[in-house]
């Protein structure tokens, strides 16, 4: 089984991309394509599983990988696909909770090898429908992404994230949010932020969901709520130490759905990328895709 390689070239990661390449073809050195604009990763791995091919490696950050996945799986998910990263993005979170190594000579050994297990995807619905692999946000991260320019991420590298925080914070706003877990729990109030994890971390390795599993067929999902500045200055600061779940201070909840609606609408990402305003609908496709991991 040959993969077909989809690069990236403009990667946070990358400083020599000849040398990048140069041990990507040690995977296989025909079938590797290197994109040239947004969203062309999902139209190439699209393409390649129309034409049959059965192992398909993102090589690129959270934003590339979530372009293959969707190519992968929408509109319809296309299964017996086998899917690779090569994590060489900013900030690379997803491979982080596959625990992935940094060095690039280390992924190659693993992608070679060939060591699959079934992973969960998110099936995110509002006025369109996408895929994501990781974690969607919506309200005030909804406003960070869109301070988060490729300009930023190429300056600012693992502190793009917190550089766009404080860019937004101007415009941080509380939301009148009503939301649905598993069509049977209603949950109401005035929220900063909702966060819907797959994986467990964002932000370069900032643990947002530290007990999540991509395996347990389960959403964790945490309400930020409104409170002030000094509360809302410590609780940042136990999110920083992953350690702000072992209160009440953040509503948390575990479920296969999740329906959101607020006031004004809240604007969401996946996997880092802009996706759109609610309402929005957000569930679990357990085990759904082969996903390539280190031997254990």
């Amino acid at each position: 089984m040959k993969p077909y390689i989809i690069v990236n070239p403009i990667a946070g990661a990358i400083v020599n991309r000849d040398v990048v390449l140069k041990q990507l073809r040690r995977l296989d050195p025909r079938k590797l394509s290197l994109t040239k604009r947004a969203g062309e990763a999902e139209t190439l791995a699209r393409a390649a599983c129309h034409a049959g091919c059965e192992y398909i490696i993102a090589a690129g950050g959270d934003g590339t990988l979530n372009e293959v996945i969707n190519g992968i799986a929408s509109p319809h998910l296309i299964r017996g696909v086998r899917m690779g990263i090569v994590p060489l993005g900013t900030a690379n979170d997803f491979a982080r909770s596959m625990k992935l190594p940094a060095r690039l000579e280390d992924n190659i050994d693993i992608l070679r090898a060939k060591q699959t297990v079934l992973v969960d995807l998110v099936r995110v619905t509002g006025k369109r429908t996408r895929y994501f692999i990781n974690v969607s946000a919506g309200g005030f991260s909804g406003v960070v992404d869109e301070k988060l320019t490729p300009q930023i991420k190429s300056t600012w590298g693992p502190l793009a994230y917190l550089r766009s925080a404080a860019a937004a914070l101007p415009k941080l706003r509380a939301y009148r949010a009503n939301a649905i877990f598993d069509d049977v729990e209603r949950w109401e109030g005035e929220l900063y932020n909702i966060v819907i994890a797959n994986g467990q971390f964002v932000a370069g390795g900032l643990p947002i969901a530290p007990d999540a599993s991509v395996r347990d067929g389960l959403l964790d999902i945490l309400l930020v709520p409104k409170r002030p500045a000094r509360e809302m200055a410590l609780l940042i600061a136990q999110m920083l130490l992953g350690k702000h779940l072992v209160s009440d201070a953040i509503p948390f909840r575990r479920a296969r759905k999740i329906s959101v609606k607020s006031r004004p609408r809240m604007w969401f990402n996946v996997d880092g990328e802009p996706f759109g305003e609610d309402p929005t609908v957000f569930q679990i496709v357990p085990r759904e895709l082969e996903f390539v991991i280190r031997k254990r």
